[in-house]
């Protein structure tokens, strides 16, 4: 199983849903950094359930303890390791479910895969993995605030077939969530004040590893860069980014040219798919291949796109900051 992202900028999350803890080790944050732990836990806190109706209704802290690579307020280069412990699992919930797969869950392809895994929760195909992911990500977004006041932000802008405001798109939520279904999303993220010359060609395109890094969070099924599927029913004239002395006319690319950073906004749409855990009757197999149904128990969200938000951003920076740091070792030498 592999379980690091990144090369330069690299980390690896370990843990499952419910057990004991989750965390993450980052790797490759220069040392004598200035490290603010209170901007992680925040960031953590915008990911953390329980928090709303729109969300499941499992509670947990999320508090950050940092473990090591941190002293006297700075990093020392080596890794640093952060664990987060589980307070609110509720395994019973699960206890029937061992014996079957659940739609739409990886329970299938993992005991077919693995033979062995830990099905509470779904284990590590559980989104509680992606609270390392936003460790590793809000320290990556410090790294590109201070050296290139690089800024990322996204957010969701559509539920189902809604489009609008926070407050339509948590109507729609309530809405579906009430009839015990649930509704995919889509988020949209922004990066600014990306400079020139991100990414390598061929196989190392910026947006190609922009698409990995985002098609890999939990419930992802599309990724979109600049005007994204829509330039199939464009023409040349109406894709094509015009230039003059001052610079782009437009950014239908996304602020990516040949798979390198054009120093323009850098633009990426998810497409979430909606929660597979559902309180309906549902109809599957068990372990031994006989047809069973099954109706759902536990905590899950309504829609899985609404705590995706600070995730995007945190996939969104690791790349970036891997990018930066490979920049810097590649970089030309002028004449």
């Amino acid at each position: 199983m592999i379980n690091s992202f990144g090369n330069l900028f690299r980390y690896t999350t370990w843990g499952e849903s419910h057990g004991k803890a989750i965390g993450v080790v980052v790797d490759g944050i220069i040392p004598n950094f200035e490290l603010d732990l209170d901007a992680i836990q925040k960031d953590l806190d915008r990911r953390r359930p329980g928090q709303s109706i729109y969300t499941t209704s499992r509670k947990e802290p999320d508090k950050l303890d940092l473990l090591s690579g941190f002293f006297e307020g700075k990093t020392t280069g080596a890794p640093l390791s952060f664990i987060v412990h589980n307070t609110n699992q509720k395994s019973r919930d699960y206890t029937e479910l061992q014996n079957l797969y659940r739609p739409g869950h990886a329970d299938f392809t993992y005991h077919k895969k693995y033979l062995n895994y830990d099905p509470f929760g779904g284990g590590r195909s559980s989104a509680r993995e992606t609270t390392g992911r936003v460790i590793a990500g809000s320290i990556a977004k410090q790294f590109l605030t201070h050296f290139h006041q690089i800024e990322i932000e996204a957010k969701l802008i559509q539920v189902g077939k809604v489009s609008g405001e926070l407050a339509e798109l948590e109507a729609e939520i309530l809405r579906r969530k009430q009839k015990g279904e649930s509704v995919g999303g889509k988020v949209e993220i922004i990066a600014r004040n990306v400079p020139t010359g991100l990414g390598e060609p061929t196989y190392q395109k910026l947006d190609a590893l922009l698409a990995f890094a985002l098609m890999s969070i939990h419930a992802v099924k599309a990724v979109e860069i600049g005007d994204g599927v829509s330039v199939v029913e464009a023409t040349g004239s109406e894709n094509n980014d015009e230039m003059d002395d001052q610079g782009f006319l437009s950014n239908h690319s996304g602020g990516v040219l040949g798979g390198i950073s054009t120093s323009q906004d850098i633009r990426a749409q998810i497409s979430l798919k909606p929660t597979a855990s559902i309180y309906k009757k549902q109809k599957t197999i068990n372990k031994q291949g006989e047809t069973v149904e099954f109706e759902l128990k536990g905590r899950h969200d309504p829609c899985v796109a609404y705590r995706a938000v600070v995730i995007a951003e945190a996939m969104v920076a690791c790349v970036l900051a891997d990018l930066l740091l490979l920049q810097r070792a590649l970089s030309p030498i002028e004449d």
